[in-house]
C-alpha cells in the first residue's frame, strides 16, 4: 500500500436560498455570516488534520457549499494562506471555487482571482427561466451569461459549468437548448448530470413530474452527440471537457486519491500505509455546533486535537474491492489495475470470480491492464458494482 496523492475540500455551508432539490449540508444564511469566525475555525480544523497529510503537498482545494462565493475574496485568501503554512500547497494547484451567477458575486471575481483561486464551477443548472423557477434558483439566463463575462475579464481561463437535465416536464428539445447555449459559452469543463430526487429534500415530499425514461434516454443520447461534437471528451459519468481540462480534484477522488475535509460535514479518506488500511472521517454537520466546538476546543472540548470530528471509520479488506471501484469504475477509462493494489493493499485477484462473470456478460474488459468497464457497462454502472 502506497500514499496516493492529497487533495483539500472546505464546505462553506450557507446559501442565499435552499433550493428544492439540494440534499447537501447548505444552510439559508441569516442577516450576517460568521465569516471571521468560520474562517478561525476552518484553521483549527486543518490544524488538527495537519499530520494527516503525512508530508505531501496540497494538489487540488475545493470550495464546495452551500454558496462559497458568499465569503469575501479576503476571507479565501486567509484561508489559502493558513492552507499553504499549516500542510502546503503545490505550485501549480488547482484551486475551485464554486459560484452561483447571480449580480453579489460577479464583482468580487477579480478579487478571488487574486486572492489565488484559478478555476471557477458556476451553478448554472438551466438557462431557462420556468426550470430556474422551478428549481428555485435565484438568477436568470441573462445573470448566467454576465457571470461567465465577467470570469473571463477576471482572467479566469479554466471554468466549469453545472448543468442539469432531466428537469421537470423538459422535452428533449428544451434539454438541447440549454446545453447548446453552455456549450456557446465555451466553458472548459462542464458537468451536465440528470436531476435526482433525494430524501430530506423539498422535492422528496413534494414531487415534481419529471421526464418518462424513453424521454431521459434520448436527452442523454442527443446531448452527449452535441457534447462530442463540440469537441467535449466524457471522461466520467457526468463530466466532459475539451483536451487536457479534465476537474483534477475530482479526478483524485474517482482515481482513490487522499483528501482532506474541513468545514462543517466535511468528508476525508486517509490511507495510513505504515498501518496498512484507510479511514474515512467526517466533521460535525450543523454550522453552529462547529462553530462552537472551535471555540471550546482550547479547554473544554474532550479530544481537544480534533474537536470538530464527528466520526471515523476504518475500512475493512473486505470493504476495499466496492469502495475502490465506486469511484474508479465511473471514469470512461478506468484505472490502472495494478493501482488497485497499490492503493488498497488487497490483492487484485480479490476481485475474481465477479470480474470474469461480469467480462462474460460484456459489462467490463479483461483486467490485465485497466479495471474499466464497456460502453454497456457504464450503461449498467451500478449493476456492476452489486456484484462487488
Amino acid at each position: 500500500m502506497r500514499l496516493p496523492p492529497l487533495s483539500l475540500y472546505i464546505h462553506i455551508p450557507w446559501c442565499v436560498r435552499k433550493c428544492p432539490y439540494c440534499d447537501f449540508n447548505s444552510h439559508q444564511a441569516g442577516d450576517s455570516l460568521p465569516e471571521a469566525e468560520y474562517v478561525a475555525a476552518l484553521g483549527a480544523d486543518l490544524a488538527a488534520e495537519a499530520d494527516l497529510a503525512q508530508g505531501r503537498a496540497i494538489q487540488t482545494v475545493f470550495f464546495g457549499g452551500g454558496t462559497p462565493s458568499l465569503f469575501s475574496a479576503e476571507a479565501i485568501g486567509r484561508i489559502l494562506e493558513t492552507v499553504d503554512q499549516a500542510v502546503g500547497l503545490a505550485s501549480d494547484a488547482e484551486i475551485t471555487l464554486e459560484a452561483n451567477p447571480g449580480t453579489f458575486e460577479q464583482a468580487r471575481f477579480s478579487a478571488y482571482r487574486r486572492a489565488g483561486v484559478n478555476r471557477l464551477s458556476i451553478g448554472v443548472q438551466s438557462f431557462q427561466a420556468e426550470q430556474l423557477h422551478k428549481l428555485g434558483r435565484i438568477h436568470g439566463r441573462d445573470e448566467a451569461l454576465a457571470a461567465v463575462a465577467m470570469a473571463r475579464q477576471a482572467g479566469f481561463d479554466n471554468i466549469n459549468l453545472d448543468l442539469m437535465h432531466g428537469l421537470p416536464e423538459q422535452t428533449t428539445a428544451a434539454a438541447c437548448a440549454d446545453l447548446q447555449q453552455a456549450i456557446e459559452l465555451a466553458p472548459e469543463h462542464l458537468s451536465w448530470y440528470q436531476l435526482t430526487i433525494e430524501p430530506n429534500t423539498h422535492f422528496y415530499s413534494a414531487p415534481p413530474l419529471l421526464p418518462v425514461e424513453d424521454t431521459l434516454a434520448d436527452i442523454q443520447q442527443a446531448g452527449e452527440a452535441l457534447l462530442a461534437e463540440a469537441g467535449y471528451g466524457q471522461y466520467e459519468v457526468s463530466a466532459y471537457c475539451q483536451p487536457g481540462k479534465p476537474a483534477r480534484h475530482n479526478l483524485n477522488y474517482w482515481t482513490y486519491g487522499d483528501y482532506l475535509g474541513i468545514g462543517a460535514g466535511a468528508h476525508g479518506k486517509v490511507t495510513h500505509p505504515e498501518r496498512g488500511d484507510i479511514t474515512r472521517r467526517w466533521k460535525t454537520r450543523l454550522p453552529a455546533h462547529y462553530l462552537e466546538r472551535a471555540a471550546a476546543a482550547p479547554t473544554t472540548t474532550p479530544n481537544a486535537e480534533h474537536p470538530m470530528l464527528a466520526g471515523q471509520e476504518t475500512l475493512k479488506p473486505e470493504d476495499l474491492p466496492l469502495d475502490y471501484l465506486l469511484n474508479a469504475l465511473r471514469l470512461n477509462e478506468g484505472v490502472p489495475a495494478q493501482a488497485f493494489e497499490a492503493y488498497t493493499g488487497v490483492p487484485l485477484s480479490r476481485l475474481d470470480p465477479a470480474w470474469r462473470e461480469l467480462e462474460r456478460k460484456g459489462l467490463v474488459h479483461p483486467k490485465d491492464e485497466r479495471l474499466c468497464t464497456t460502453d454497456l457497462g457504464r450503461q449498467f454502472l451500478n449493476d456492476v458494482l452489486a456484484a462487488f
